[in-house]
């Protein structure tokens, strides 16, 4: 054990000198919340931030191509300005948070290293409230500002290190080419399991605790949202103190009497009000709820149930419920019931962008381009950050024939989101293409291929599109990116061969 600890510092201490620290978040400086147990100084962990992000980075370029990945716009905006709302009171005065969705009914949650954290659509579908979710993902934040995952990758046993040199060896793969895409989905499962594998100790979930319930109580959320969604799950048949009844979230986050006594105690010293829940969560657990309904059976249990809802709950609420069955609806092609169910949605609330966004997307699924058009360039006057109506907007667009129309749209849009939503340059890369422009075409399916992981991909786009044009301005760019790629390439191949090695 303590040959393998040498090992890995010896290790991390090379791979330092290789990778530089990227920018980060920074955070307004917060004092300490009170009571902390004392696990040592978050600086202490042999894991430096950099490093992590490094590695993060690499892991999670390569999910998103995993089929559980969450793609859908809502989901994903929601969780990071959620995230962004908690971390603004993180005790951390540089914090790096990026949440993804992940397709699976079960409850359960994530931390990759580099601060990304993966939040199952079954967490957000059980919850009753905002604050519940808002709850558990700043107990995950908590766990990513104090390093506990950074402390937990250099301090485990063998069998843990071995497993971190397979998703290194996975992702060396990807990196060589002629695997991308198997390999970037075995490392991205890998990783998830290497948390699963931690196993968080008692000190550092009670650190966790409290610094989340200091984020969670400042950012203006129900401080009994983490204690309420545990204590929920503590009645459920499924789970037991020991944390071995099935539920993964508390096989690796152990839940005491303590703990809860302690989050208990704290919420009683503070302003009983409570906190409604946003018309935004329930439109965004709607949609969880319907992305991962997929089975038949499954289907006619949860038409029943939304319609339960929508006939006897009120506001947002209800609403939110019509708007899944108009989703589910249109999904089987029955548009008549969708438009039906959408009109109900409508009733008693006030104008959504999730409600504006089904109206356009219900129009191109029927073939009517103009319309969902006309509905998102209209909603987007009014929410221009809303990134699902940007996407509709852009697939009418193409839709309708207006290519260039539509490229210069998505350029717009990239420069607001250059990062989160790949799926705009695969549009913007489709829309070029199709207005004769084919090198930039290239370059913009290269920016694809990037963000996705697959930098082998990427160079061989870049390559096409250097034969391609005569441009000498067109090919110094090109050279540039390739020059550019070349040398990540190779830092990352650095990185990973000090891991796997």
């Amino acid at each position: 054990m303590l040959r393998m600890r040498l090992s890995v510092k010896q290790k991390i201490a090379a791979v330092v000198l290789a990778v530089s620290a990227p920018a980060l978040v920074t955070a307004p400086a917060l004092a300490q919340p009170m009571g902390l147990p004392n696990i040592g100084a978050a600086s202490g962990s042999d894991l430096s931030p950099a490093l992590e992000r490094a590695l993060g980075d690499l892991i999670i370029a390569s999910g998103r191509r995993d089929p559980t990945y969450v793609h859908d716009a809502e989901i994903n905006q929601y969780l990071n300005d959620m995230a962004k709302r908690l971390s603004r009171y993180a005790v951390s005065h540089a914090v790096h948070v990026d949440v993804f969705g992940v397709l699976d009914p079960r409850f359960n949650a994530f931390a990759l290293p580099g601060g990304y954290i993966g939040i199952n659509t079954g967490l957000i579908v059980q919850a009753d409230s905002e604050s519940e979710v808002a709850g558990v993902m700043a107990h995950e934040i908590a766990h990513v500002t104090q390093r506990h995952i950074a402390r937990g990758l250099t301090q485990q046993k063998q069998s843990e290190m071995i497993a971190l040199a397979s998703v290194a060896a996975a992702l060396l793969a990807a990196l060589a080419g002629g695997v991308n895409v198997a390999s970037g989905i075995a490392a991205f499962g890998q990783a998830a399991a290497i948390d699963q594998q931690l196993g968080y100790s008692r000190d550092a979930e009670r650190e966790a605790d409290r610094v989340g319930f200091h984020m969670l109580s400042k950012a203006g959320y129900d401080p009994n949202g983490l204690q309420e969604m545990f204590a929920k799950l503590m009645n459920s048949a499924q789970f037991n103190m020991a944390g071995s009844g099935g539920n993964a979230y508390f096989s690796t986050h152990p839940l005491s009497i303590e703990r809860m006594t302690d989050m208990q105690n704290r919420t009683q010293l503070l302003d009983n009000n409570r906190f409604p829940s946003s018309d935004a969560f329930w439109y965004v657990r709607a949609r969880a709820l319907v992305l991962q309904t997929v089975e038949r059976h499954d289907v006619t249990r949860i038409i029943d149930k939304l319609q339960d809802e929508g006939r006897r709950l009120k506001g947002a609420q209800r609403s939110a419920a019509w708007l899944a069955l108009s989703e589910l609806a249109s999904q089987r092609r029955q548009y008549v019931d969708a438009k039906r169910f959408l009109d109900y949605a409508r009733q008693g609330v006030k104008d959504s962008p999730y409600i504006e966004r089904q109206a356009a997307a219900l129009a191109l699924a029927q073939d009517n381009a103009a319309s969902a058009l006309s509905i998102a360039r209209s909603a987007l006057t009014r929410w221009p950050n809303h990134r699902a109506l940007a996407e509709i907007q852009a697939r009418a667009l193409q839709k309708l024939g207006r290519h260039a129309e539509a490229a210069k749209f998505l350029e717009q849009q990239i420069k607001k989101w250059p990062s989160e939503s790949p799926v705009l340059y695969q549009l913007l890369a489709v829309n070029l293409a199709d207005s004769k422009q084919p090198a930039q075409a290239r370059r913009a399916m290269a920016d694809y291929y990037v963000l996705t992981g697959a930098l082998p991909s990427a160079m061989a786009q870049l390559q096409q599109a250097r034969e391609m044009t005569q441009d000498f301005h067109e090919q110094s760019r090109i050279d540039a990116q390739i020059r550019s790629l070349q040398a990540r390439m190779a830092q990352e191949k650095s990185v990973l061969e000090k891991f796997s090695s």
